[in-house]
């Protein structure tokens, strides 16, 4: 049995502290069923306490104030602190969420240190503060902190989303709330350590494990000036209500149902091998996962059984096995909601080419099996909703014109992928389909570029100059007939000399 992990405190502007409430989270893990943490449910009064604090750290507390330079240097502590102890940030996540550990220890632990290491590049080279030629005048244009941020992560990739909102927050001089998901708060304790250690300043970053409920006070809540939420349709859509009531700024990074597009020339074995792991990351949790196949019908029967195959192939098993693959869903809920998605397929007429229920031999836990549905329509619920599991649907096409209309023909616009012999060509196709993200005979996800999506898929950016700037406003100041700044006054000056 593993250990169990207790926490009796909350993090609260830089300190352990005691909660206000009584609730106690029990974390379960989806391998064994078994209790293995327990953790304070932070309470309203917690929330009220977080905030009061992330406000007078951004209203009078020196965080703001200190130069980008001094704000770099913390925060490349705390991802040098996450490089150290990434094996073992990856077992506890392992643990909370049935993410297998070997995929884990780049995507959740590694991958959330070249999150806070792109942010750092990112604001090195952005430009806080312009001048430019008004109709009137010249201007002043300055980029500054948006103040108090509210960041709602999910359990699936905790630390790497609580990354892509932390590290931009805190390099603009924002402050900050980090609610994370009841299925996962023990690797968050982890990052307050870490924080802590690399001395954060008291009040700039809070950590509150909760529920719905009190996520929607935090969102809510009148000290709060942003809102960054990754999470389900649903869920993004109730932040925008609540946050609206203040007229909170909001990210919202929310789910996907993408389409990989295989076009006729796609070297079979090449492309497999690269869809594989694309559609069943962490256990086919994940919302960029590529769970919508597009296969020309010329090649279809090849590729289905190719594709099976290796699905088939996968190693199900145990979370911490560095062997394993495929691990269990994060919760029963989860295995259950995929269970039925896969009767409803059924049901629908679509065809399971492997898979299709719980592993054989594997009673506990939330497992099911890499399953894999054939001869599946865009019009079914399978191809049209996100399981958030391993379920993964192949749609044959006619001709390019309709694999880039089934690609367009969904209520999502997250991510997506196109297989092809000739990259310019998958190129067109990548600018032809209306998502966020896009790859070209791979997939990946770059730090330094926006990441976001279209339609259901929510709004706003994170990552890349695009997704700092969601952590700053914009201030235009008006100036006077005839001046000019010393930095102008200063370069003109330089130039005459030269011309002398």
């Amino acid at each position: 049995m593993t250990e169990l992990v207790e926490h009796g405190q909350l993090f609260i502007g830089g300190e352990l502290t005691d909660p206000l409430g009584k609730d106690v989270i029990e974390v379960i893990s989806p391998h064994t069923e078994e209790v293995i943490g327990r953790v304070p449910h932070a309470a309203p009064a917690d929330v009220d306490r977080a905030v009061a604090a992330a406000r007078t750290a951004f209203d009078e507390g020196p965080w703001p104030r200190m130069t980008l330079d001094e704000r770099i240097d913390v925060v490349g502590r705390i991802k040098d602190a996450i490089a150290v102890r990434h094996e073992e940030i990856a077992r506890v996540i392992s643990s909370e969420n049935g993410a297998p550990y070997s995929w884990g220890v780049l995507a959740q632990a590694l991958g959330a240190m070249m999150v806070w290491d792109a942010a750092i590049t990112v604001a090195r080279s952005f430009t806080y503060e312009e001048e430019r030629d008004g109709v009137l005048g010249k201007i002043l244009v300055r980029r500054e902190p948006v103040g108090v941020v509210a960041a709602v992560v999910p359990w699936n990739v905790p630390q790497f989303t609580a990354a892509a909102k932390l590290a931009p927050a805190l390099l603009a001089g924002c402050t900050a709330v980090l609610k994370p998901s009841p299925e996962s708060p023990l690797d968050a304790y982890i990052l307050a350590d870490i924080v802590k250690e690399a001395g954060l300043p008291d009040g700039v970053l809070s950590i509150l494990p909760a529920d719905r409920e009190v996520s929607e006070y935090l969102v809510g809540h009148p000290g709060i000036d942003k809102v960054s939420f990754t999470g389900s349709v649903a869920g993004g859509k109730r932040v925008m209500e609540v946050a609206s009531r203040n007229l909170t700024r909001v990210t919202l990074e929310l789910g996907g149902k993408s389409a990989a597009v295989v076009l006729p020339d796609a070297d079979l074995d090449t492309t497999v091998q690269g869809i594989v792991p694309a559609a069943w990351m962490n256990n086919g949790q994940a919302c960029v996962a590529q769970t919508r196949i597009l296969v020309p019908r010329s090649g279809y029967d090849e590729f289905a059984d190719a594709f099976a195959a290796a699905a088939s192939a996968l190693v199900v098993g145990d979370p911490l096995d560095p062997a394993t693959q495929v691990g269990p869903l994060v919760a029963r809920r989860q295995q259950q909601r995929n269970l039925d998605y896969i009767r409803i397929g059924q049901e629908e007429g679509a065809k399971v080419l492997t898979g299709g229920g719980r592993p054989a031999g594997m009673e506990r836990g939330w497992y099911v099996e890499p399953t894999l549905f054939g001869d599946v329509d865009n019009s079914m619920r399978i191809a049209r909703e996100e399981i958030f599991g391993p379920v993964v649907c192949l749609l044959p096409y006619g001709d390019e014109t309709e694999a880039v209309k089934i690609a367009n023909d969904s209520d999502y616009g997250l991510s997506g992928s196109v297989w092809t012999a000739d990259v310019a060509h998958g190129i067109d196709v990548a600018r032809r389909v209306r998502t966020g993200t896009y790859s070209v005979n791979t997939f990946s996800l770059d730090m330094l570029g926006p990441f976001g999506g279209y339609k259901n898929s929510g709004l706003g950016r994170e990552f890349g100059p695009e997704g700092y700037g969601e952590y700053l406003e914009h201030k235009m100041i008006h100036l006077p007939a005839g001046y000019e700044s010393p930095a102008t006054a200063a370069t003109a000056a330089a130039d005459e000399g030269a011309e002398a």
